[in-house]
């Protein structure tokens, strides 16, 4: 049995291939509940902080700049470290699920992660919602 063949080999085939698509899609649709966190983070950087006139508080002093937020500038560094550690445990958990996982199943991880396409669903549902 070096090569692997054998009947173990064709009931791992079995298994591997009874994996189905349902299970990729409710994990990574569960996995967007989280992830609307960081989602959510960066949607709010791209709306309120971007569009600003200034970059820094010695720019509110500043006649000709219309568009400069102190609030604004005073959230956008902690937003900004929230983003990163957010999106770093969420991509932590995107490879434990749909990479780790699987594998220790013996199932293909390719289907796992081609359904991370709907991570982003819950976020579009509660920003179109809102």
């Amino acid at each position: 049995m070096m090569s692997g063949d054998g009947p173990d080999a064709g009931a791992r085939e079995q298994r591997r291939d009874k994996g189905g698509i349902l299970g990729p899609v409710l994990v990574n649709l569960a996995l967007g509940v989280p992830a609307a966190v960081p989602f959510f983070l960066a949607w709010w950087l791209v709306t309120n902080y971007l569009p600003m006139d200034c970059r820094s508080t010695r720019d509110l002093g500043d006649p000709g700049l219309v568009n400069c937020n102190y609030t604004v500038l005073d959230q956008a560094s902690v937003v900004m470290i929230l983003l990163v550690l957010s999106g770093v445990f969420i991509v932590g958990l995107v490879a434990v699920f749909d990479v780790v996982v699987p594998l220790s199943r013996g199932r293909s991880p390719w289907v796992w992660l081609g359904a991370t396409v709907l991570i982003p669903v819950p976020f579009l549902v509660w920003l179109g919602l809102a």
